[in-house]
């Protein structure tokens, strides 16, 4: 069915974000791809997928159509883009029967509710929780437990879309609306909130790749938070953290016990985790790579990245065991993503394009990503989402890069002008 002739195929599901990286990557192993679309249309909260870079793509409709559509491409692997195809990419993958983790465990890695209970059930430390559609019930339940804060969120968005942090019942009165008249990045209605206990400590990423029960760590990273004028506690900058430094190593054992209470055994992760007064607690996990991800970033600061990685385990398992099978990266150089905030409210009228050459000439910024267009809707920060620049810097001496992170912090605010609405 394929033109391809003897050239492997794989098949992205939903490949959106970081799954904008996956042709590149499967082509320097010679693999082609195939498109599933898991909604009739493109999901607009996203960076969408450049469908011109595969050999078809596969809208969604029933699964025995797309398996049928699927088997005829003989595909070697199936992948999840992004989070909201976790589930559709486990089941497709098992009815192929292809490297898969397995459908039985998808609600525990998509559902945040069913993902602490399973590690619970596992013995894993986690947070308490409760989830509902009834504010009431939630309030009754931070009530019961008499510990503020406690955490209101969505049970299965992403990128720290509708997490509220709060102080009393009252908070976790107007979080729980919030939430419930919402909609998640990927268009879902928000029929549940869930409400956790508050986990107090340093927060960190912790990037995996799995190949057959094999996992690789690919990153850790410390996130720094910022406390806005509006009072929003917000991703700030992400530093990469050696692994051989207090917490890391306890970060990593703990990681390994959620890996396998989930049962990810093939590809990404992306876990973020708070190192707690009692050790390490999981926050949530994505079976997906990190969004923050740049292939070229990562491969200067540890040599290698996830997404690459992801796409080894898949079509050269045996490869990617003996490189990265049961191992840790090596950190080459100091790392920092950089998420810059705005309290800008209006359209984008143009970028100004010196500053951000101004930016791009800092010595340790590897890239500079301007996430808004002229005529696009520029609002005050309140997520990730929501963070109109990403700058990518790295370098040997953190001085060095601190140095540039607060120049960046200093001229984010000349990149847009911006014409209020």
């Amino acid at each position: 069915m394929s033109a391809t002739g003897n050239q492997a195929i794989g098949v992205v599901v939903d490949g959106y974000s970081a799954g904008n990286f996956f042709p590149a990557a499967f082509a320097k192993l010679d693999t082609r791809l195939v498109h599933v679309q898991g909604t009739p249309d493109l999901i607009p909260s996203m960076r969408p997928p450049d469908l011109s870079e595969y050999l078809d793509n596969i809208i969604y409709t029933d699964e025995a159509t797309v398996v049928e559509r699927l088997r005829g491409y003989s595909p070697v692997c199936v992948v999840a883009g992004q989070e909201s195809a976790v589930p559709m990419t486990d089941r497709l993958s098992e009815c192929l029967g292809l490297a898969s983790n397995g459908s039985k465990l998808s609600p525990a890695r998509r559902n945040k509710y069913e993902m602490i209970e399973t590690l619970r059930r596992a013995g894993v430390r986690c947070a308490q929780q409760f989830k509902s559609g009834d504010p009431g019930a939630l309030v009754a339940w931070a009530e019961r437990g008499g510990v503020y804060p406690v955490v209101v969120k969505p049970l299965s968005s992403a990128a720290t879309d509708g997490v509220y942090i709060c102080g009393s019942a009252e908070d976790v009165a107007t979080a729980a609306e919030l939430v419930l008249s919402s909609r998640d990045i990927f268009g879902h209605p928000n029929r549940e909130a869930l409400i956790q206990s508050y986990l107090d400590g340093v927060e960190y990423i912790i990037d995996t790749v799995s190949c057959d029960g094999h996992h690789h760590v690919s990153g850790i990273w410390r996130y720094e938070k910022l406390l806005l004028p509006s009072g929003k506690n917000i991703y700030d900058r992400d530093i990469l953290v050696d692994p051989g430094d207090p917490p890391a190593p306890a970060l990593i054992s703990y990681i390994e016990q959620v890996l396998t209470a989930l049962n990810i055994r093939w590809g990404a992760a992306h876990s973020e985790v708070i190192n707690t007064a009692d050790g390490p607690a999981l926050v949530e996990l994505g079976a997906r790579a990190n969004g923050n991800i740049d292939p070229g970033f990562h491969d200067a600061c540890i040599g290698s990245n996830q997404v690459d990685q992801t796409v080894l385990a898949y079509v050269r398992p045996a490869e990617f065991k003996q490189k990265f099978g049961d191992r840790v990266y090596t950190k080459l150089q100091h790392g920092v993503v950089y998420n810059a905030p705005t309290e800008f409210d209006g359209i984008v009228e143009s970028i100004d394009e010196v500053t951000v050459e101004e930016i791009r000439r800092l010595k340790s910024v590897h890239l500079v990503n301007v996430k808004l267009a002229p005529g696009g809707r520029i609002r005050p920060t309140v997520d990730l989402l929501t963070a109109p620049l990403r700058v990518f810097l790295t370098g040997q001496s953190f001085e060095q890069v601190t140095s540039d992170y607060e120049e960046v912090r200093r001229l984010k605010d000349r990149v847009y002008r911006v014409r209020q609405s």
